[in-house]
């Protein structure tokens, strides 16, 4: 079995679970990473309820983004700027339309076809400040699982977004426990 849980990524000077927006959930998020410029990576088990995207992300100031990673075979994505508003996009689309065959629903129902999204993750990354190109952000949005697990796939497009990690040095963790 995979992994099952949910990232929320913003730019704060302080930590995310500190914002009044989040109080709800405040005891379950924890600090996976945090990348430079003020952004954060925060994990829930279970899907928060952190209302409208929108809203957050006006009340921050900056665009948020949200995952929804699916037995490590797909992510549901969620983005929200104050200015631009809100994208739904999805990662390993296949895996994706499997998991929703069991609703009935079909990816189109919910999710832009890649090259609609990532005109919306460029848009995004604007507002967040970072000029990004297209194509790698296609990549993520064309890759397949299982030749990536999601939250990879996840953490690739941070990446494309212009939110990149911290360069790793081997035999030391990047991640914050």
């Amino acid at each position: 079995m995979g992994f099952w849980g949910y990232f929320l990524v913003g730019r704060s000077e302080r930590p995310l679970a500190e914002l009044p927006a989040l109080a709800a959930v405040r005891r379950e998020l924890t600090l996976r990473e945090q990348r430079p410029g003020g952004w954060q990576v925060w994990q829930h088990p279970s899907e928060p309820d952190v209302g409208d995207m929108g809203a957050l992300a006006r009340a921050m100031g900056s665009p948020v983004l949200f995952g929804f990673v699916m037995d490590s075979e797909c992510v549901a994505v969620e983005a929200a700027a104050p200015r631009s508003g809100s994208w739904y996009a999805c990662l390993a689309r296949e895996s994706m339309a499997r998991h929703l065959s069991a609703s009935g629903m079909a990816l189109e129902e919910l999710f832009l076809p890649e090259e609609d999204a990532a005109r919306r993750a460029v848009d995004w990354a604007v507002e967040a400040g970072s000029e990004v190109d297209p194509g790698p952000l296609l990549d993520v949005l064309h890759a397949r699982w299982p030749d990536s697990l999601a939250e990879d796939l996840f953490f690739r497009l941070l990446d494309g977004l212009g939110i990149p990690g911290f360069p790793v040095t081997p035999g030391v963790s990047a991640t914050v426990e």
